[in-house]
């Protein structure tokens, strides 16, 4: 069996404790209005054509997006960096894209993982059957879980899904004895108005469990969008400015409130 992944970190610190590989792995339920990962979206192989310059010369190249490998592959890459990952108490991590889209694949990885001493963690949207979660609750440490909107109809007009399935799964992770970070990403103008913000707080107090040990404030930024055209998916975040280091900081402040660790960034 074969997954498909579309990137691989090295020297990650913002996918989980220590120092981490991740694997991005492609295909993607969601079309967030934000995504900073395209490249993700689709659940097949892409060819990505794009110009490179030289001085004044142009020369077209075709990128592949996305390759197949092996849960012996990732085992393998993984090792490369074993005394990294030993020393910082850091581990291996499947984010996306939306790795519960290959729940066989992201399995077989996550055991192998386990079986090798490795941390494991998996980066989810929370949008998938139950089930699925189920089956890999015994070889996964970590949940990072994105909440985008509380509301469902929002969340439906900025994600393309409803997150009634989405906060299902929160309860039934927050329920395992798997340690939780939950994930927001703070974007201008969708999710940021005084009234969500409450909500979201006061919801995150109510659910507040020992193994809910972080919540990672995640600041809108533009990298993902000059990759849009490339994958000729329309920008529809244009102008939207990205917060400053002072509001991520009222912020921060804002959610300590709930007594769960607060950190800005991944």
């Amino acid at each position: 069996m074969k997954g498909l992944i579309f990137s691989i970190k090295r020297y990650s610190v913002h996918d989980g404790p220590g120092i981490r590989v991740t694997f991005f792995m492609k295909g993607c339920p969601l079309s967030c209005w934000w995504c900073h990962n395209p490249e993700g979206i689709s659940s097949e192989p892409e060819a990505v054509e794009q110009i490179e310059r030289v001085g004044e010369k142009e020369f077209r190249v075709t990128q592949q997006a996305g390759r197949y490998y092996s849960a012996k592959e990732i085992i393998e890459i993984a090792d490369k960096e074993k005394i990294f990952i030993t020393e910082s108490k850091g581990g291996v991590t499947f984010s996306g894209g939306e790795p519960m889209l290959q729940t066989d694949f992201l399995l077989e990885a996550l055991k192998l993982c386990k079986e090798a001493g490795y941390h494991t963690a998996v980066d989810t949207s929370g949008f998938s059957p139950a089930g699925n979660y189920h089956a890999i609750f015994p070889y996964t440490d970590l949940f990072l879980f994105d909440i985008k909107h509380l509301e469902d109809e929002k969340h439906i007009l900025y994600t393309g899904v409803s997150n009634h399935l989405i906060m299902s799964n929160l309860e039934l992770i927050m329920e395992s004895d798997r340690e939780v970070w939950i994930r927001v990403p703070h974007i201008p103008g969708i999710n940021d108005d005084p009234g969500h913000l409450d909500a979201l707080r006061s919801f995150l107090s109510k659910i507040k469990k020992p193994n809910l040990s972080k919540i990672s404030l995640l600041p809108y930024h533009r990298i993902g969008a000059s990759k849009y055209k490339k994958f000729n998916i329309p920008d529809r975040m244009n102008g939207i400015a990205t917060p400053s280091p002072s509001r991520m900081n009222e912020l921060k402040a804002y959610f300590e409130d709930t007594g769960i660790k607060v950190k800005i960034g991944g």
